[in-house]
């Protein structure tokens, strides 16, 4: 039986599509428990932003497709499984050429935060994860160092654990 020319092709793009997100996808070693680096996380969409006046940082958050959803739907309380929240966060600066504005300076760390109420259990249903410095050098010596997160976390416990206020969008 001879199959269309239009199917081949679009078998032929769909592996090219696989090929391309392979040799494309993120070389940063995985978190001490596990927890991957997101693939095409640079191309996710903002969720939020926040700055803190503790350490002069700010941060913008991100989501995965799950996560952009449930926060355009108010459906966070809780986040649903596999909501991927991404913080990527920047020491502050002045802009060099206008005093008023505060702009991203040094890039300190990334961070996210997986839902899956069952396999992270143990920290309220979310797993942790942090990768250091331009070079995302994975963060802690081992898988307690997701304790340390889920310690702060632990503050806001009555929304889902989450920090993040999804900024309202008209």
């Amino acid at each position: 039986m001879k199959k269309p020319k239009s199917i081949i092709y679009l078998l032929l793009l769909a592996l090219s599509t696989i090929i391309t997100n392979l040799v494309n996808a993120e070389t940063v070693l995985p978190a001490p428990n596990g927890i991957s680096y997101p693939v095409g996380l640079k191309n996710w969409r903002v969720l939020s932003s926040s700055y803190r006046t503790d350490n002069d940082t700010q941060r913008v958050i991100l989501g995965n497709s799950i996560a952009i959803n449930a926060a355009r739907t108010n459906q966070t309380k809780p986040w649903p499984k596999g909501s991927i929240l991404a913080k990527l966060v920047w020491k502050n600066t002045q802009h060099p050429k206008w005093d008023a504005a505060i702009v991203p300076g040094e890039f300190v760390h990334s961070e996210i935060m997986i839902k899956d109420a069952v396999q992270y259990k143990s920290t309220g249903g979310w797993g942790y994860a942090r990768w250091q410095r331009e070079t995302q050098q994975p963060y802690g010596k081992d898988s307690s160092f997701a304790q340390e997160c889920f310690s702060c976390h632990s503050k806001v416990k009555g929304n889902d654990y989450v920090f993040t206020l999804p900024a309202k969008i008209p």
